[in-house]
């Protein structure tokens, strides 16, 4: 067996247009890559404009993988609540339609009630000031976004404006 590679898992987050949280997400230490896509749709192999036409419903997602030795699913939450503004239906900023809504995309049980509890905690804390309207829903098909949109701040030297 001897010296193996260290296990990866997967967090699936919406968080508003995917690009600023892509790029939010790679400079967390313990995050082993990050890619952007779709899910939470009823459309097999989306693209980027069926998606933008609201009809799929599919969210923007960043798919994270990261090292639980380094950081835990609890710790990518926080960093997920602190990147948007859970507390807004449909819409970042001046991005709106259901392809840009709040969600966790949950890999399993233990996810899912670390997202509820999470969620729990802030709505009673009262952090946001408005109820968190984020989903917290099972992870479906994920399909990785056209090539053009994976690291596209960085591609493009444009400032992180969504």
């Amino acid at each position: 067996m001897g010296d193996q590679m260290p296990r990866t898992k997967i967090a699936t987050f919406a968080a508003g247009c995917f690009w600023g949280p892509e790029a939010r997400f790679r400079r967390i230490p313990g995050v082993v890559d990050a890619a952007v896509g779709y899910m939470g749709g009823h459309v097999k192999n989306p693209t980027y404009e069926m998606v933008c036409s609201d009809e799929t419903g599919h969210a923007e997602v960043v798919q994270v993988s990261y090292d639980p030795s380094v950081i835990s699913y609890e710790q990518l939450l926080d960093a997920f609540w602190n990147m948007h503004d859970p507390t807004t239906p449909d819409r970042q900023g001046f991005d709106f339609g259901s392809q840009y809504r709040s969600a966790i995309f949950c890999h399993d049980e233990k996810q899912r009630a670390a997202a509820l509890a999470s969620k729990k905690r802030l709505d009673e804390a009262g952090n946001f000031g408005d109820p968190i309207v984020t989903e917290i829903v099972p992870a479906g098909p994920f399909y990785r976004a056209e090539e053009y949109h994976q690291r596209y701040l960085e591609k493009t030297g444009q400032e992180d404006h969504c």
